[in-house]
């Protein structure tokens, strides 16, 4: 039976790494002989063992003054992948820290949930990026580097194709297109050097990937897609005229008004933006004219697409206006609101109706997260202190504003768009407007919506109106 030795000292690799086996078992790899020694010396063999004894060391591929490390180019891949790792780690916890914990449906809490799993992931494979490029002396490192990188080019890759939907700059673009160009460069590196190899059961690693991937995808598209359309909104608006009673002192009808909300839908609301008015309707007989056959005059009268035959010169006046609801509060499912008013209308009153408009304007919880601190505040447009809310009167009118952030519930989404904000616009005199954009209040008011915004996020308005005649509201005054 022949004799072995003990240690063999087996080829340098293309890195210069030489591998040490005792027994059969592989024990490390040193890069110079003083690390081969510290490799023995851990396994109980004498500091002064003769390493050139062909009894006790075998070296293969060259003898023991072989040793061809590239220690600079070694150092510098090392200190690129693991800042890259890291950089891709932090980035994913950014994206999915927020989601994980404060999203308000399940499945979006899940997605976070994984993007928090994947930098955890990736936290492991800084660890791994350690022993791989340097001794290799765990099998599974090299398998667990390619998985980090891996990670890291999907989530790049997801960031750039959402951003190319409305190329819009945002800081996080500075992060994301760099670490795409490094994992790139990363997963090339990997899979030349074959990184999987010597991993246990390789495909059980495969499987366990793939099915992390597809599990991410369903998720992500569930929260995006199939749950808005699944639970829709629906509000019930009513506004009703209650008893009148006459005023004993003056010459007044009191009117009481009802305004009843409820959020009958299945996703919790904000409330943006309200408003109710009540005006009188003033007609003057057409004189027996066919006023249906003039309905344009009655439209641009109304500004309604109806006309009558008897009535003309329909005038409007305002008796009253207000809110129902504070803007930035929410609405849960479920919730209902109330609320009564008052009126006054004189007893000689040319109005032959008086009609009340009621309006809300809601945004799906699901959809979007608004900063209420900042959106609740009133800014008054006519004081020089609220800086630049500030409008003059004789240009803007006097209006309150309501300002604030507004972020997407999936934060894939706000990483690569500019910050959004929603701002609401009332006065008792005017139309209640609002929008959703990334324009961030610089004085004066910003009109116009910007569609794909209100529709990402979800707002629309209900309506409620009613009319009562004038000659009811005496008559039972009378009675």
């Amino acid at each position: 039976m022949s004799i072995r030795p003990w240690v063999i000292v087996e080829a340098p690799d293309h890195r210069g790494l030489r591998r040490v086996v005792v027994g059969g078992k592989t024990v490390g790899g040193a890069w110079s002989l003083t690390q081969l020694r510290e490799i023995l010396g851990r396994l109980g063999y004498p500091k002064d063992m003769d390493l050139e004894d062909p009894a006790s060391v075998y070296w293969r591929g060259g003898d023991s003054g072989e040793w061809p490390d590239r220690a600079g180019r070694r150092r510098t891949i090392l200190v690129l992948m693991v800042a890259g790792m890291l950089a891709s780690m932090v980035l994913n916890m950014v994206i999915g820290w927020p989601d994980a914990l404060g999203a308000l449906t399940f499945a979006q809490r899940i997605t976070g949930s994984l993007i928090v799993l994947s930098a955890v992931v990736q936290g492991a494979a800084v660890i791994a990026m350690f022993d791989y490029w340097r001794r290799r002396q765990h099998r599974i490192s090299g398998a667990v580097a390619l998985l980090g990188v891996l990670i890291a080019f999907a989530t790049d890759g997801l960031l750039l194709l959402i951003w190319f939907d409305e190329k819009e700059y945002t800081p996080y673009l500075l992060v994301f297109m760099p670490l795409l160009g490094w994992s790139l460069w990363a997963l090339w590196l990997l899979v030349r050097e074959k990184a999987w190899e010597g991993t246990p059961r390789p495909k059980t690693f495969a499987a366990g990937v793939v099915a992390t991937a597809v599990l991410t995808a369903v998720s992500l598209a569930y929260s995006t897609m199939y749950q808005p359309a699944a639970a829709p909104t629906h509000f019930v608006l009513k506004a009703e005229f209650g008893e009148p009673q006459a005023d004993p002192r003056h010459p007044f009808v009191h009117v009481p008004l009802k305004f009843y909300m409820k959020n009958d839908g299945g996703i919790p609301v904000y409330i943006i933006n309200n408003n109710f008015t009540v005006y009188g309707r003033v007609a003057e007989p057409s004189g027996g004219e066919d006023r249906l056959k003039e309905w344009r005059t009655s439209l641009d009268e109304k500004r309604e697409e109806d006309a009558e035959r008897y009535v003309n010169r329909l005038r409007f006046t305002k008796v009253s206006s207000g809110r129902l609801y504070h803007p930035g509060y929410s609405l849960d499912v479920g919730q209902e609101y109330a609320m009564e008013r008052v009126v006054q209308i004189p007893v000689d009153s040319e109005f032959d109706t008086v009609n009340v408009d009621l309006q809300i304007t809601y945004m799906r919880k699901d959809r979007g997260k608004i900063d209420v601190t900042q959106f609740r505040r009133a800014h008054r447009s006519w004081d020089k202190r609220e800086g630049r809310y500030y409008c003059p009167p004789e240009k803007c009118g006097e209006e309150l504003y309501y300002h604030g952030r507004v972020r997407h519930n999936n934060n894939l989404v706000n990483v690569t768009r500019k910050p959004r904000y929603v701002t609401a616009v009332w006065s008792p005199g005017g139309t209640p407007m609002y929008s959703i954009s990334s324009f961030h209040f610089e004085g004066g008011v910003e009109g116009s919506e910007e569609r794909r915004d209100v529709e990402r996020y979800d707002v629309s308005t209900a309506y409620a109106d009613t009319a009562v005649p004038v000659a009811e509201l005496l008559r039972a005054v009378g009675d």
